[in-house]
């Protein structure tokens, strides 16, 4: 099994790995397949995503108001998450952190094993089946930033939660952003976050 400190010199390794491979594409591919090839892996993991949303991104607590919203604020600190945005009469939390988290690395490598044979058939169609291979997967220079939404329901709250990925710092291989997370991580992640929710709320959440 893998040590923190062999995983870590692991991640850095790939990381080297995908930012020399990444300027070797953006040397030999145009901006316009880079941008196509971002483009469709963009479309493909947001249909993921909003099926995966619709499927397991809402709950039902039995906690009313500014206790629900109070308690989705304190999951979201118990996961080492910073709070951007926290209003009580709207119902709404915004938190986030430097990617992979709240994932690990350890868990993000899992994200890649499955979800990088994805992007890199979609991207094959862009820029060749050589160049696929050099397209990087990582998530430095990104915050992962989480909505959550309160609203009252009969007996309780129905928690939404949405993900999204913000660029903090410009790819130092110039290759364009995708917009939406992998789909194993957006299960992943909603893992975690719901857990430390569940965990915070105290009590068995019900079916939205």
């Amino acid at each position: 099994m893998l040590d923190i400190r062999s995983i870590a010199l692991l991640h850095l390794g790939r990381g080297m790995l995908a930012l020399l491979g990444a300027t070797l594409v953006a040397g030999c591919a145009s901006k316009d397949d880079l941008r196509r090839a971002a483009e469709e892996v963009s479309d493909v993991f947001r249909v993921e995503y909003e099926h995966i949303l619709k499927e397991r991104g809402t709950r039902v607590y039995a906690r009313r108001g500014d206790d629900a919203v109070y308690r989705v604020r304190t999951a979201a600190l118990q996961l080492g998450m910073r709070v951007e945005s926290y209003d009580l009469d709207l119902g709404y939390v915004r938190f986030s952190a430097p990617a992979p988290q709240p994932l690990t690395l350890r868990e993000w490598g899992e994200v890649a094993d499955q979800d990088l044979p994805l992007m890199r058939r979609i991207v094959e169609k862009h820029v060749g089946w050589l160049l696929k291979w050099a397209v990087p997967f990582e998530p430095e220079g990104l915050d992962i930033v989480i909505n959550v939404t309160v609203v009252p329901v009969s007996g309780g709250s129905e928690v939404t939660l949405s993900m999204r990925m913000r660029e903090v710092k410009p790819p130092p291989t110039g290759m364009p952003r995708r917009e939406y997370p992998p789909p194993t991580g957006v299960h992943k992640g909603l893992d975690k976050i719901w857990g430390a929710i569940d965990a915070a709320m105290e009590v068995r959440p019900r079916a939205s």
